[in-house]
C-alpha cells in the first residue's frame, strides 16, 4: 500500500511538472495571437528510446526571438529553433525527425519527432462604412476567419445589433485609419455612403501598409477617385494593392450577392488562387490615363 502511494505521488508530481510548462506556453500563445503578432510553435509528437523530453513538450518562438518552453536543450533544441525560424519566415509547417545519437551526436540514444508550425494572427478586415453592403460582408468575412472592424460615425447603423461579434469604431473612416498602423494582416474595404468619404478613406489607406485596399464603385468612379488621390499624393499610391472595382465577376447585383463577390475575392487572394477579379486598375490603358493626370 505504501509503495502504491509512493508510485502515485511520483506520477502526480511528474504530471504537475509537465502541466506547468504547457500552461505557460498556452498562455504565451494566447497573448501572442491576441496582440496580432506572429510566432512559431514546436511540439514533440513521438519519441522512442532515451530522450530529453516526452511527447507533448513544446517550444514557442516569438517574433522578437524570445522563446518559451523547451524540447530538450542541446543540439536537438538548436535544430528545432532553426526550424521555428524557417516557419516564422516562410509560414510553412515542417515535421522534423532526428536520431539524437546518429544525427546530432547526443548521448541520449533515442529518436524524436517534432512538429513545427507557424502561428499567424487572424486576418483583419477594416470595413469603412456600415451601410447595406457592409452588413452581409461582415457576416461572410467572419465566417471565413476574418476579424472585422467596422468604422462609421453613424451610431444608428454602426451597432452591435447590425454587426454582432465585430469591433465597432464610431469615427470618421479616414481619421480612424490614419491613426492606425496597418500591416500584412490588414485588409481594407471602402464602402462608405459618400464619394468624398471614399476619397479621403482611400487617401488614408494609401498612406498605410494594408495588404489589400478594396473600393466599391463603378469603373468610372474608381478611376476618378484614384486619379485624384494620385495627384494629391504625387503618385504615391500603392496601385498594385488597390482592387477597384472590388470583388469577383459573378454578376452580383444585390447587397448579399455583392458581399459574396467581395469575400470570394478576399479568399482567392488569401489563398493565392487565380480568380476573375473585377479590378480594372491593372489595365495598361488605365495606367496611362492615371500617369497623364500627374504630367
Amino acid at each position: 500500500m505504501a509503495r502504491a502511494r509512493r508510485v502515485r505521488a511520483a506520477h502526480e508530481t511528474a504530471e504537475t511538472h509537465f502541466r506547468e510548462p504547457v500552461r505557460e506556453i498556452l498562455q504565451a500563445q494566447l497573448e501572442l495571437l491576441s496582440s496580432g503578432q506572429r510566432g512559431a510553435l514546436a511540439t514533440v509528437v513521438r519519441v522512442s528510446g532515451s530522450t530529453p523530453q516526452q511527447v507533448g513538450a513544446r517550444l514557442l518562438l516569438r517574433e522578437d526571438g524570445s522563446t518559451v518552453g523547451t524540447v530538450g536543450g542541446g543540439a536537438i533544441e538548436k535544430v528545432v529553433v532553426e526550424a521555428l525560424e524557417r516557419a516564422l519566415s516562410l509560414g510553412a509547417s515542417e515535421l522534423l525527425t532526428r536520431d539524437l545519437t546518429h544525427d546530432l551526436g547526443m548521448c541520449c540514444g533515442g529518436r524524436m519527432e517534432v512538429f513545427v508550425e507557424p502561428l499567424l494572427p487572424a486576418p483583419r478586415l477594416w470595413l469603412l462604412g456600415a451601410g447595406h453592403v457592409a452588413k452581409p460582408t461582415a457576416v461572410l468575412a467572419r465566417s471565413v476567419g476574418f476579424e472585422v472592424v467596422v468604422v462609421d460615425e453613424r451610431e444608428e447603423l454602426n451597432s452591435a445589433e447590425r454587426f454582432p461579434h465585430c469591433q465597432l469604431l464610431l469615427d470618421d473612416p479616414s481619421d480612424a485609419l490614419r491613426r492606425q498602423s496597418l500591416g500584412e494582416r490588414d485588409w481594407v474595404l471602402i464602402v462608405t455612403h459618400d464619394h468624398q468619404l471614399d476619397e479621403r478613406a482611400l487617401e488614408s489607406a494609401a498612406g498605410n501598409q494594408a495588404r489589400y485596399i478594396g473600393l466599391v464603385g463603378s469603373r468610372r468612379k474608381v478611376f476618378r477617385l484614384v486619379e485624384r488621390v494620385l495627384a494629391k499624393r504625387g503618385g504615391e499610391v500603392p496601385v498594385e494593392r488597390v482592387f477597384a472595382p472590388v470583388g469577383l465577376d459573378i454578376g452580383a447585383v444585390t447587397p448579399e450577392e455583392i458581399a459574396v463577390s467581395i469575400v470570394a475575392e478576399l479568399v482567392a487572394l488569401r489563398r493565392g488562387r487565380p480568380a476573375p477579379h473585377l479590378r480594372a486598375l491593372t489595365d495598361e490603358r488605365v495606367q496611362r490615363a492615371l500617369q497623364r493626370e500627374l504630367t
